[in-house]
């Protein structure tokens, strides 16, 4: 039998690009636990520089006492807090992100919005996502065989629900929320909470699943599925606040204020065609992260894929394009639009193709979809290695 080969006989040069490639292999994206800079770890840094530290208790104390002004308002910051954000402008908090998943999630995005000021009262044409855009994306196999207990002429929704009630955390998670919003029960702050413990703890793969169930048009008992997944009796709001109103409470709120802008960045149509900002993954990401907050969307009907907020722009005065505006960037949104398309034309491929296996990976077949291609990250880490490895490989 062949003897495996001596690493101390390879080449540096080669044992070197085995080494790159093993690492890629075992670690393919940062997780939020290797986030290259996030706000909490940058203000502790900021706490041991006395300079930096009196400029962030400033800012601080500036985000306390500036009050959120309104639509079409100008944003009058004192002087003096905009000296102290000049004096972190060296500082790595001014580049410092969150992510969504990571624990003291909150007080992270406190952090960026009191280094970001100007952002933090409502100047829109300055926002930049605070979340770091890194998902580590695992492996989900599903084993479809344990769906012959439904009817073969089940909906997609219904087979989707079956795949998280047949995962203990997906069922565990969406148990939460059903409790916490049905009829009897509902409080709606308890609701929204619940719900996005669900959208940001359960696995992509089942959340997408069951929010983006492909239906068909005829089929209004899927679409209502589909519709009642967010538990809108609870979750949204019993009358239509105008949708201005709606965005002021969110800017109050960290938290929400935060998806919103990620869903601006994310989400941002280049064209009418459908392209996206950055990539239609992305896009239904941030979209998915503003349900359970004060601007949850919603699809509209049982018998479309058409999503909008729960507000209106009646009574918006001289702000009416305004208000509008934000109305239009959820439900005439084409990159949006497009982004959901996609995600329903990959899960119902899912279940039209004959597998050989009924249990298989869905990162295999999700990485041929354009919208999951690699991340650019890693073939600049390789770029940057080669100059070593031609150097290595002199010796």
């Amino acid at each position: 039998m062949a003897r495996p080969p001596n690493p101390r006989t390879l080449p540096p040069a080669l044992l070197l690009l085995m080494l790159v490639s093993l690492r890629l292999r075992a670690d393919p994206l940062p997780t939020e636990g290797r986030l290259m800079n996030n706000c909490i770890q940058a203000r502790r840094k900021c706490q041991v520089d006395p300079v930096c530290s009196a400029a962030y208790h400033h800012l601080n104390s500036c985000t306390s006492s500036v009050s959120t002004p309104l639509p079409a308002q100008e944003l009058l910051v004192p002087e003096e807090c905009r000296e102290a954000a000049q004096h972190l402008r060296n500082s790595s908090l001014m580049s410092c992100t969150c992510h969504r998943r990571m624990k003291n999630q909150v007080a992270c995005l406190d952090v960026y919005w009191t280094v970001h000021l100007a952002r933090s009262l409502g100047d829109f044409e300055l926002d930049v996502s605070p979340y770091e855009d890194t998902v580590t994306r695992k492996p989900w196999k599903m084993d479809l065989s344990k769906l012959n207990m439904l009817k073969p002429d089940s909906d997609l929704c219904l087979k989707f629900a079956m795949l998280c009630t047949l995962n203990d955390k997906c069922d565990r998670l969406r148990k939460a929320y059903g409790e916490a919003c049905s009829g009897s029960r509902c409080q709606r702050p308890t609701c929204l909470r619940q719900l996005r413990a669900f959208f940001e703890k359960a696995s992509e793969p089942h959340s997408q699943g069951l929010l983006l169930c492909p239906c068909a048009p005829a089929d209004q008992g899927c679409g209502q599925r589909r519709r009642n997944t967010i538990a809108p009796s609870c979750a949204l709001p019993s009358g239509a606040p105008n949708c201005l109103e709606l965005r002021r409470v969110c800017i109050s709120d960290p938290l929400c204020r935060s998806r919103l802008v990620d869903f601006q960045t994310h989400c941002h149509p280049l064209d009418i065609l459908g392209t996206c900002a950055t990539e239609h993954s992305r896009c239904l990401r941030a979209y998915m992260g503003l349900i359970g907050t004060a601007m949850t969307p919603n699809f509209v009907s049982n018998v479309n894929t058409s999503v909008a907020l729960s507000c209106t722009c009646r009574g918006s005065g001289n702000l009416q394009d305004e208000c509008e505006q934000l109305e239009e960037s959820f439900s005439h949104n084409p990159c949006l639009m497009e982004a959901i398309a996609a995600k329903m034309r990959f899960h119902s491929q899912l279940f039209s193709q004959d597998w050989e296996d009924s249990t298989f990976p869905v990162m295999e077949r999700q990485n041929k979809n354009p919208a999951l291609r690699p991340q650019p990250w890693v073939s600049s880490l390789f770029f940057c290695m080669l100059p070593l490895i031609l150097f290595l490989s002199l010796w």
